[in-house]
């Protein structure tokens, strides 16, 4: 596979008058062409500030302080407002978290699609509305629904309606932030059925969510980040079968399983306060793992088993 999408030392901070919170902090991932990543952790990991940096949509106080995010060789972070404008859309489509809010609530639902077409596109209104039309029943939705108000929809259907707008103009990559967070499992079936039709269809889709079962049973990749770092990244069925970092291992043990006996085990304490992280690991504080040099020392980034992984249970030569 060819690379698509590469991010070397990227941080984001938020400096706000408590101090800077360190949401990203020292973050490189690649993703290649026609690939689905999955970006897993818990509420406050820093997950969503790595999805909204990449388009460059983070809002102030958000702001990019160290790094570079490369799409086709082309460095985002480089860019001026202007060209990065023609970046999304056309490049990279962005699915946000709630549709209800993403989406005008005073405008047709098949207008609202049809706008990416006359913005970007040289078309006349009525060869805008039948792209659209054509686009919803594409994603599931009858193109009857056409005049329809988002809150004339169900949940899943203003989530279709976002990822029409998303994938109008066939973008290379779609960044889908938490899309099923509030859907019925049916519903979010359907979506991940979706996405994993646009990869079919040639785009790549990186997936943000707290959900690890669901990243696992559809991803190539897993990303698994924890207090604002990337902590195990790797083939998304190696992980599974033997995850290294015990971060990982709480999120996969904390999966209930209906078909065995399998102990559902939850990961004691709470993520913490990112304007002031444990010192070493971050992850220290809540693994039962834990040694003196955790605390004392942030752990290097090495390659065990073809995974990129942060911890020193393996860096020291230990095993669990």
């Amino acid at each position: 596979m060819s690379e698509l999408l590469k991010i070397n030392n990227l941080k984001v901070y938020y400096f706000t008058l408590r101090g800077i919170v360190k949401a990203v902090d020292d973050v490189s991932l690649t993703l290649d062409k026609n690939e689905f990543i999955s970006i897993v952790g818990e509420s406050g990991s820093g997950k969503s500030t790595l999805a909204h940096a990449i388009p460059r949509l983070l809002r102030p106080p958000g702001k990019i302080v160290n790094g570079d995010i490369f799409l086709e060789n082309e460095n985002l972070t480089k860019m001026s407002d202007e060209d990065i404008r023609k970046v999304r859309g056309r490049k990279i489509g962005f699915v946000f978290q709630d549709p209800f809010t993403s989406l005008d609530p005073l405008v047709r639902i098949g207008d609202q699609i049809a706008e990416v077409f006359l913005e970007h596109e040289l078309i006349d209104k009525k060869e805008a509305k039948e792209k659209s039309m054509k686009l919803l029943e594409e994603v599931g939705i009858p193109s009857d629904r056409y005049e329809y108000y988002p809150h004339q929809l169900s949940g899943g259907q203003r989530q279709r309606v976002a990822i029409a707008i998303a994938i109008a103009l066939n973008p290379k990559l779609l960044i889908a932030d938490e899309p099923t967070t509030a859907l019925d499992v049916i519903v979010q079936d359907r979506i991940m059925d979706l996405m994993q039709s646009l990869i079919n269809k040639g785009m790549s889709v990186m997936l943000i969510t707290h959900d690890i079962a669901l990243a696992a049973e559809r991803s190539n990749k897993l990303a698994i980040m924890y207090a604002g770092e990337i902590v195990e990244f790797g083939a998304t069925e190696k992980i599974v079968e033997e995850s290294l970092h015990p971060y990982t291992s709480g999120l996969l043990s904390s999966v209930p399983d209906l078909w065995s006996d399998k102990e559902v085990k939850s990961i004691p304490g709470n993520p913490p306060d990112l304007i002031v992280p444990p010192s070493g690991c971050r992850f220290h504080p809540r693994c039962p793992f834990a040694m003196p040099i955790c605390r004392e020392k942030k752990p290097p980034r090495i390659n065990v088993n073809n995974r990129n992984i942060a911890c020193w249970l393996y860096s020291e030569g230990v095993t669990k």
